[in-house]
């Protein structure tokens, strides 16, 4: 998906994200785009957690706010780095457990904001 219109989530189960942008086991989305958020490109694991490559596709692509789901479970950890180069380029970040992320994110992206979000579909 590309353009301006931010994809909404459509459903979250164990294993898949359902967005507008299409169907991936980890979402990865920005204002006007979406896909799947492979883990093996940047090395990410539940700890230490998200990486600053797994976020700056994010950024560069015009979001504000990210929502970072941290899994059903929480088990998703997010770096110290991560977190720093999303304040260093004045963004904000709400970790959230993976379906109250959806919600917020929807709710956000509903609202016309510059949001992203990683959504972590298992634990």
């Amino acid at each position: 998906m590309t353009g301006t219109a931010t994809p909404r989530i459509t459903h979250l189960q164990w294993g898949q994200v359902s967005t507008e942008a299409g169907d991936f086991r980890d979402a990865k989305l920005w204002p006007g785009g979406g896909r799947n958020w492979d883990w093996n490109e940047t090395g990410t694991h539940h700890r230490p957690g998200v990486q600053v490559n797994d976020i700056s596709e994010l950024l560069d692509r015009g979001a504000e706010l990210i929502v970072i789901g941290r899994g059903r479970q929480l088990r998703l950890q997010v770096t110290e780095e991560a977190l720093d180069e999303i304040g260093s380029a004045g963004a904000r970040t709400e970790m959230l457990e993976s379906s109250e992320a959806v919600a917020r994110y929807n709710e956000l992206a509903d609202e016309g904001q510059a949001v992203g979000a990683l959504i972590h579909s298992t634990c």
